[in-house]
């Protein structure tokens, strides 16, 4: 059974920018989701979406557009939208935990309503050819609600669903529940892919031995923080390569180059690589440390000063 790696979307961090540096960079995941795209009532994609899915702007990667949905009009526009552009599958989030999205009934807040989830899916598979593939948690409230669920989705041809393995209230809080997974793997004909706190490569171990019919792990936070961690779970190690601090140094400057660039000002850069630092700095020896000197850096030299003498010190 051969392995393969999945980057889970996470909004505002695994953009086009940051896909192909770390392709580039460390490699080792084979498919990429592209974060959601919302619409938010307007049929119409934002400027960022589409810069994030232009096919000049993914030439080296396998990506897979995602969708953030309780409308069945609002999928067929953005599946409509991402064929058109040359994309042949579309993945529609059922797993996001936050509140802001859970309450308006869309993300793991959908779970729960298996004939909404079943309007949309029939809608989906009537009216277009876009393969679709599911992200979800195990429900909301309880790990229970995706069970109900099953019966639904085993009377469409979806390509996977991919399993966050816990519920929308805990967000990232507490452990994943591997018990409920397995009640899904039991339960449903679909193919499965595990995701949730693969962030060691003995961690993955644990995981495919739990799940030895699961050829499919998608990765989301633990590939930000140590950004070595598929390549070595690709290739059963636990050694880093000699010069890590070196490439993740060309990595960051790439990565820190191109979003000054794309964003105006020094505010918005330093909030955007400070939510990359809160995952980086996992990687440190002393993360609260490091977190706080870059936390500390208030422009752009302070900035790159506390990045250099982070990376000198490890």
């Amino acid at each position: 059974m051969s392995l393969t790696l999945l980057s889970s979307p996470l909004q505002g961090f695994t953009d086009f920018r940051f896909r192909n540096a770390f392709h580039n960079y460390f490699g080792g995941i084979d498919t990429f989701y592209a974060p959601y795209i919302r619409l938010n009532g307007k049929l119409i994609i934002k400027n960022s979406y589409q810069k994030d899915l232009q096919l000049e702007n993914n030439t080296t990667l396998e990506v897979i557009p995602q969708v953030m949905t309780n409308d069945a009009d609002e999928f067929l526009f953005v599946a409509k939208y991402i064929q058109d552009l040359g994309y042949k599958e579309l993945n529609w989030n059922l797993g996001c935990p936050y509140p802001m999205v859970t309450k308006q009934g869309m993300g793991s807040g959908l779970i729960c309503n298996p004939h909404k989830i079943n309007e949309i899916l029939d809608r989906a598979h009537s009216e277009t050819d876009v393969v679709v593939s599911m992200k979800m948690r195990m429900g909301y409230e309880h790990a229970e609600e995706i069970l109900d669920v099953f019966p639904i989705l085993d009377k469409y041809p979806l390509k996977n669903i991919a399993i966050h393995a816990r519920i929308g209230k805990q967000l990232y809080k507490g452990g994943v529940d591997l018990d409920a997974f397995q009640r899904c793997v039991e339960r449903t004909k679909h193919k499965l892919y595990y995701n949730g706190d693969i962030t060691t490569v003995a961690k993955f171990k644990q995981m495919q031995e739990r799940f030895p019919t699961i050829d499919h792990f998608m990765i989301g936070r633990g590939l930000i923080a140590d950004p070595f961690l598929p390549r070595m779970i690709k290739n059963d190690t636990t050694e880093y390569p000699k010069d890590r601090w070196k490439i993740f140094s060309e990595f960051h400057d790439t990565i820190y180059q191109q979003y000054d660039e794309a964003l105006s000002g020094p505010t918005p850069i330093k909030m955007k690589m400070q939510g990359f630092w809160e995952y980086f700095s996992q990687s440190f020896s002393n993360p609260q440390k490091a977190f706080k000197k870059i936390k500390k850096a208030n422009n752009r030299r302070a900035y790159q000063q506390a990045v250099r003498e982070l990376l000198n010190n490890e």
